[in-house]
C-alpha cells in the first residue's frame, strides 16, 4: 500500500474526485486490455488468498466484496474482478438514465479519510447495464443494487423497483434494495415499516415467478441495503420485515447524513453541503448497527458489512460484529488496490 498512498494518491488527488474516478476506470480497461495482463493480474491478486465462503447459495472466492457506487453501469467488473474482490456490486441503476444531481456532488475529506457524495443515482439506466452484463463470463458474483428514479413518487416506486429486478433477472447473482440513500429526495421513507413490507413483498413474489420462468433451483437472494442513522426502534423494525419477507440478510450500511467527529475544518465541510459521509469516520456507526442487527436476529440472516473498512483490521472488527463478508468503496479509494488482499488474507 506504500506505493499507491505516496505516489499514486497524492496525483489522483490533485484532480476532483469524480474526474479521477472516471479517468481511472478508463486507465484500468485500457491497462487490463493488453494481452495476458488479466491473467498476470488476476494471479498475483488472487495468490496465497484462500478460504472461501458459500452463502446464499452463492460460492464467494474470499469475502471482500465492492460495494455500489464504483461501476455504476457495469463497465469494467470483469477488469476490478482481477484486483482479487470476492464479488462486486454494480449500481445503484434505476428503470429511466438519469443525469444525477448538479455538479459538483463528491468532495474528500483527507483529514478524515472521507468522502461526502450527493451522486443522485446518477446512471445510464438499468437496460444498459444488463446488456454488458449478460456478456459476462463465468466466476464473477456480481449483484445488481436497484432503485427509483429520482421524478418517481414514493407511491410507485414498487414499479421501478420491479423493472429492474426483471431486467437485471436472468444476468446477476442477488439483489440489492436500495432504499437508505440519502440522496434522492423521500427515498429513505421507504425504510419505514408498512411501505418496506409492501415493496419487499412485491419483489419476493416476482422473485418465485422469475425463478420458474428462468428455471433456476432457488430464487435469487434479496438483500436490503440499509442506513447508518437508524433508530434502535427502526432497526428492530428493519429484522422483523427481513425474517417476514424471508429475505436473507441486509447490507449495513449505506453512508450517513452525521457530520459529528470529524477533524476537517467545519466551515469547509458545511460549504461542501448535503450529501452521504462515507469512510473512516463511518466505521464504528456501521459496526454498531452490525453488531445491534446480529444479536437481534439471533445471527439467523446474513450480515454483509460495509462502512470504513481501511484495514484488514477494520474488517476484522466488522465479522466479529457479525457480518460474514464486507464490502469496501471508500477505503479502496484511499488505501490502493493492495488493500483488497490484505483484507482476503486475513479473513480466510
Amino acid at each position: 500500500m506504500g506505493c499507491y498512498t505516496k505516489l499514486i494518491r497524492p496525483v489522483f488527488f490533485r484532480v476532483n474526485p469524480e474526474g479521477i474516478h472516471h479517468l481511472v476506470i478508463r486507465l484500468l480497461r485500457l491497462g487490463l486490455a493488453i494481452p495476458g495482463m488479466k491473467y498476470i493480474i488476476r494471479s498475483w491478486c488472487f495468490s496465497s488468498v484462500s478460504g472461501g465462503i458459500e452463502l446464499m447459495g452463492l460460492r464467494f472466492p474470499n469475502r471482500v466484496g465492492l460495494a455500489a457506487g464504483f461501476d455504476k453501469d457495469a463497465v469494467c467488473f470483469e477488469e476490478l474482478s482481477c484486483l482479487g474482490f470476492g464479488f462486486i456490486e454494480v449500481g445503484t441503476l434505476t428503470p429511466l438514465a438519469q443525469p444525477g444531481n448538479p455538479k459538483p456532488r463528491m468532495f474528500r475529506l483527507p483529514e478524515d479519510h472521507g468522502l461526502i457524495n450527493r451522486m443522485g443515482f446518477n446512471n445510464e439506466g438499468v437496460a444498459a447495464a444488463a446488456r454488458r452484463l449478460r456478456k459476462r463470463k463465468p466466476g464473477i458474483i456480481i449483484g445488481g443494487n436497484i432503485g427509483k428514479n429520482k421524478n418517481t413518487p414514493n407511491e410507485e416506486a414498487g414499479n421501478d423497483f420491479e423493472k429492474c429486478f426483471r431486467e437485471l433477472y436472468g444476468c446477476v447473482d442477488y439483489f440489492a434494495v436500495n432504499v437508505s440513500s440519502p440522496n434522492t429526495p423521500h427515498l429513505r421513507e421507504l425504510q419505514e415499516h408498512k411501505p418496506l413490507k409492501r415493496l419487499l413483498q412485491r419483489l419476493q413474489e416476482l422473485n418465485t415467478f422469475l425463478q420458474e420462468q428462468y428455471k433456476l433451483e432457488m430464487p435469487r437472494p434479496i438483500l436490503l441495503k440499509i442506513a447508518p442513522d437508524l433508530t434502535p426502534q427502526q432497526l428492530d423494525e428493519i429484522a422483523d420485515v427481513v425474517k417476514e419477507c424471508r429475505l436473507p440478510g441486509v447490507i449495513a450500511t449505506n453512508t450517513t447524513v452525521s457530520r459529528e467527529n470529524l477533524r476537517t475544518n467545519q466551515a469547509l465541510v458545511e460549504k461542501m453541503g448535503d450529501g452521504g459521509l462515507s469512510g473512516k469516520p463511518l466505521g464504528s456507526k456501521s459496526t454498531e448497527v452490525i453488531r445491534y442487527l446480529s444479536r437481534k436476529s439471533e445471527g439467523k440472516f446474513i450480515i454483509i458489512g460495509a462502512g470504513g473498512i481501511h484495514s484488514p483490521e477494520d474488517a476484522l472488527e466488522k465479522i466479529e460484529a457479525g457480518a460474514s463478508l464486507v464490502q469496501v468503496f471508500t477505503g479502496f479509494i484511499y488505501e490502493g488496490p493492495c488493500l483488497i488482499k490484505k483484507i482476503a488474507t486475513t479473513l480466510r
